[in-house]
Parts: structure tokens; sequence; C-alpha cells
């Protein structure tokens, strides 16, 4: 099933202890080259504001930048967090995107509103802002139909044909089921909640302009070493800014691996720890491409999108180096039969 299965990479430009932002942005564009020279079928990005830990925070921006700096590539937001922006901005921000760089272009949409709320106000919203994402959704995709109700046109989006992706947390599964869009679901630490989301999908699925039939991008962390201890220190420092961020409500850059193992802990950091370093995929080749086969048997995935973050940006570039070669990803990957067309 690994050889029938698109792998794709999203960075969410993470800065390192003793590096400034400029430089995660900078990696992220190098990062997206390897990925391109590899045979990653697309290269995402985030959005993010206020983070510490997270340079990204403009993702049209950064994935023009990415885009520029690549050829064949399919490039996006993994999202674009849409409560965040008013429908008609974002749609002329692809139809710029897509103007540029034509049938290379995806949509990523999230519903997350701000990370504190210092920044939600900030940025002119609130909590309730995400309660009508279905709605926003379809305002969206009526910018680039021509059919939305106040006679203006989005320029240059009018018309154009950029494939949308849901990032279905909470009810993004029936949101995008409803509107027969591609869905992206992640939590490879929570099998069960991920594959009742992907069951519900599928059933609850509409086909539409977009997408004939169900299409499920399953996200999450994988490194690959040649070693299981190289590919669990991958691991350490993303478990450790998200057991810091839970114990001190900020989230923090990326510590190098070896001081991670040196830090004191409280029991309750340590809990968050562990468990951020659980239910990933991680190993050798071998033991990867077991935990992959048993994955894309539990959830059908027609696409993986990996999300692994870390200190060591050359382990990273090795740990996608080597999971394409357990893909046996090349120049371009073939169409999925009964995907859509992106």
């Amino acid at each position: 099933m690994i050889a029938e299965t698109r792998f794709s990479v999203l960075d969410r430009s993470r800065t390192r202890e003793g590096h400034e932002g400029h430089e995660a942005l900078r990696d992220t564009v190098r990062l997206a080259q390897e990925a391109e020279a590899l045979g990653y079928h697309r290269f995402w990005v985030s959005e993010h504001h206020g983070v510490p830990g997270v340079a990204g925070s403009a993702p049209t921006v950064l994935a023009a930048a990415v885009a520029a700096a690549t050829r064949t590539i399919r490039v996006g937001t993994g999202g674009v967090m849409l409560p965040n922006h008013q429908p008609l901005v974002v749609a002329e921000q692809f139809g710029v995107l897509e103007s540029l760089f034509p049938r290379r272009i995806d949509m990523g949409l999230g519903r997350s509103v701000g990370f504190t709320d210092g920044v939600r106000k900030a940025l002119g919203r609130d909590k309730g802002d995400a309660e009508d994402f279905a709605g926003r959704i379809d305002e969206l995709l009526e910018w680039f139909r021509g059919t939305s109700p106040t006679g203006v046109h989005a320029r240059p989006a009018e018309g154009m044909s950029v494939p949308p992706f849901v990032l279905a947390m909470g009810e993004g599964a029936t949101i995008a089921a409803r509107a027969g869009l591609p869905m992206v679901i992640g939590d490879l630490r929570n099998r069960e909640r991920m594959l009742r989301g992907i069951e519900h999908y599928r059933a609850a699925f509409r086909p539409s302009a977009w997408a004939r039939e169900p299409y499920v991008v399953v996200s999450g962390t994988i490194a690959v070493a040649a070693t299981p201890e190289d590919a669990r220190r991958i691991l350490l420092p993303e478990a450790w800014s998200m057991a810091y961020a839970r114990t001190h409500g900020t989230f923090p850059p990326l510590p190098p691996a070896e001081r991670v193992r040196s830090l004191p802990m409280s029991a309750r950091e340590r809990g968050f720890y562990e468990a951020g370093l659980a239910g990933h995929i991680a190993g050798t080749e071998e033991q990867a491409a077991q935990e992959l086969e048993h994955l894309l048997k539990e959830t059908g995935a027609q696409e993986v999108l990996v999300t692994t973050s870390t200190y060591d940006r050359t382990a990273l570039v090795d740990s996608y180096r080597r999971l394409a070669r357990i893909a046996g990803l090349g120049a371009a990957q073939e169409l999925v039969p009964g995907s859509p067309a992106v």
C-alpha cells in the first residue's frame, strides 16, 4: 500500500535555540527544495501568531517564497486559519499565488483562532469566530465560483480552481464531508478518534466539483533513522517544547536533544513529555515501513502528510530521505486512482 500512497511535507518553520526566526523561514525554503528533489508530492506551510517557537506567521507569503524556489512540487498551506481572515482576502491571495504558479497551489484551511487571548485581541477576533467555519468556507468558494451575492468579484481568483482541503479538527470531518472537500486529519497518537473521524467523513461525504470521492490525508510525525535510538532522538526537542507549553503556557524554540536529556522535569512535565514521545511512527526504515503499512491499512488514506520538527536539521533531512526510500518516491508521483487531480 505504501507504493500506492502519496507522501507530502508540512513544515511549521519551528525556531531553534540560538537561532533567529529568519533562519527558520530560510530553513523551510531549503527543506522544500530537498522535498522536491526527493519526490514528495506537496509542501505545505502553517499559520501561527505570536508564538515564540514558530516563525511562520504569514503562510501565503511563505508559500510564495517556497513556490518561487521550487519547480514542480505542489505548494500550499496547512493551513490558513480562515476565522482570522476575510474570505475575500484569502481568495485574492490564493488567486495571486495560482496566477504566479499555475497548477501548483493548494489551499489548506483550518479553523483555529489565535493561540492566546492577547493574540486574538490583536487579530480583532475571538473564539466565537471559529463557530461559522463552514459558512466561511462556503463564502470563500463562492469567490472562486463568481457567485458571491455581494456583486463584488474577486480578482484574479474568480474562475480559478485552487484545490481546497479542510484540516479536520473536531467537527472538521463533518464540514469537509458536507462540502465535498478533501480532508486532512492528524493525531496519530489517538488512532481510535482519528479512525472515527475518517469513518464519519466517508459516510457523510457528498461529491462536489472539488472531489468526486472522499480523499483522506493523514498527518503526523514520522522519524526514520539508522537506529531506533537515533529516531527517538529526533522526537525529543518537539516533545519537550509541547510539555513546556502545557505547563508554562508558552511554546518555546526547540532545544538540542542532548540538552533535553539533561533537563530536570517536574512530575507533570515528565508526564506530558513522555506522552509527547508516544504514538508516532519512529524507528529504522524497516520498522517505519511496517508501521506505515499498518496505518494505511487502518485508515485507507490516499496520502500521508509528514509534520516532523526537530532541532537537528541534518537529522531531519536524513529522516525525509529515508522515508522517501521506503515510499519509493521518484521525481514525480502518479495520481492515485479516484483522487482529485491535485
